[in-house]
């Protein structure tokens, strides 16, 4: 059997504290349980360029294979064009992006190097699967070092139409390196149609139907493949965490109030800003559940370096102080506001805690929080999940409440419409979600991708 090799931005080593995992690295992870090989990527750590190396961890039947960076690559490659022109502009935020030639450069020098690095250990039959916007010229330098294992790529994030791709300075270089892949897989059809036409109309690549292009001697094919979690297992790990000493603490502190949750990075995307101000507006137009309802906002901290993100953080805070001053009682603080991760495990019991869970993005790929929403319930009396439109997960998520996050006053109002659900009505939604959210559990998805990747190669040498 091949070995599978995943490569991306960071590695995830398991660690004892179990804290908290981004969306990507929960669901490489969860593939890896059950398909033992290789990941690699950067540890995290900032070092000079003389002790930068490779570093090698076996955990679980997986080999972690972790490098440094150094100052400069972290500025241009990290902090600069991954998250200063990519996240932006794949994020449909034009306004944000910054573009310098020299943070190119860092990002395209960062790609090369991890090529290099994995030049050393990769065998002929390796199957390799590259993760997310860090990466995508990766296979392309793989390719010049003359690697021609099965390579495929997995976009987390959205993937904005051509018309704001086009936006990006020499963006034919980059965005045609993801032709060097076999497959090209996406979170939503709209994303994949959005790369679609960017390959028809902007490159005038031939294609078979609209999802198979020939780049030259190369077919890539583009799909969609809607990441989710494990359902049953993440609701045992609900069912036992609101036992736990913290879970009860925590309810024990809302003296009775219903609570409603909010998990998310730092992150403009996240539309954190405008949340609190639609929960304001429901507090002003639904005077009675004042001193009622409790918001958690769990929101950690990132790419604090970053000076948009240093602005935000403020204006946030603020927004949380105009909110807690204005309606807020000796007894009663509307808005709690907290700056720090918590594991899978807290998380999912306060979730089953939750009487809602706004999940508000004003543009995410999938989001992951939502789907742990829903598979952390008690089904005989479940919280109500309250989704933005724009979130991929509303695709699937049609039976919880859709809102337009940029819309505050009818935000708040679905806030009072979820908190005063009935128990019929709420069971219903629930467990239309639990039904189409289980056929897409986790534990399928990767192997979907590995099989469709395959079938992509197999495709590529009968054409």
């Amino acid at each position: 059997m091949a070995r599978i090799v995943v490569v991306s931005n960071r590695v995830a080593v398991p660690t004892a504290d179990g804290a908290r995992a981004g969306g990507l690295e929960v669901v490489i992870r969860s593939f890896l349980k059950r398909n033992q090989g290789l990941w690699f990527g950067w540890s995290g750590k900032v070092a000079p360029r003389n002790e930068i190396g490779v570093r090698s961890i076996e955990q679980g039947g997986v080999t972690y294979l972790t490098t440094d960076l150094t100052r400069a690559d972290y500025q241009e490659y990290y902090n600069g064009f991954a998250n200063r022109m990519l996240w932006p502009i794949l994020h449909y935020r034009l306004d944000l992006a910054e573009y310098s030639s020299r943070d190119l450069t860092g990002y395209m020098r960062v790609n090369n190097q991890f090529a290099d690095q994995l030049h050393k250990v990769l065998r002929p039959d390796d199957v390799i699967w590259i993760h997310d916007y860090h990466l995508m010229p990766l296979a392309r330098a793989l390719r010049e070092r003359g690697h021609e294992n099965k390579i495929g790529f997995f976009l987390h994030i959205p993937f904005p139409p051509p018309e704001l791709l086009t936006a990006v300075p020499k963006h034919e270089r980059l965005i045609l390196s993801l032709c060097h892949y076999d497959l090209v897989g996406f979170q939503t059809d709209v994303d994949a149609d959005n790369f679609s036409r960017y390959l028809a109309h902007e490159c005038n690549m031939p294609s078979r139907d609209s999802r198979t292009f020939m780049a030259g001697r190369r077919t890539v094919r583009i799909a969609a493949f809607p990441v989710g979690v494990e359902m049953e297992e993440f609701n045992r790990v609900a069912r036992r965490s609101i036992k736990s000493d913290f879970v009860e603490e925590v309810m024990a502190s809302l003296s009775g109030r219903k609570q409603i949750i909010g998990v998310d990075r730092l992150d403009y995307s996240k539309g954190l800003r405008l949340r609190m101000e639609a929960f304001e507006r429901f507090l002003e137009d639904y005077p009675q559940w004042q001193g009622q309802v409790t918001y958690l906002q769990i929101t950690p901290r990132s790419r604090s370096e970053i000076r948009e993100y240093a602005e935000m953080e403020s204006r946030i805070s603020e927004t949380v102080g105009r909110v807690n001053g204005r309606y807020g009682e000796p007894s009663w603080t509307p808005i709690r506001y907290v700056n720090r991760p918590y594991s899978r495990t807290a998380l999912a019991g306060l979730y089953r805690s939750s009487a809602a869970a706004l999940v508000t993005p004003l543009r995410d790929g999938m989001n992951l929080v939502a789907k742990e929403f829903v598979a952390a319930q008690d089904a005989d009396d479940p919280g109500v999940l309250i989704l933005s439109r724009f979130a991929g997960a509303a695709l699937e998520c049609g039976a919880a409440l859709l809102v337009n996050p940029y819309d505050v006053e009818a935000v708040g109002g679905t806030i009072s419409q979820a908190l005063s659900m009935p128990l019929e009505e709420r069971r219903s939604r629930h467990a239309e979600l639990v039904r189409v959210l289980s056929e897409n559990d986790i534990r399928y998805w990767g192997d979907r991708f590995v099989a469709a990747l395959t079938r992509a190669d197999s495709d590529q040498a009968a054409a």
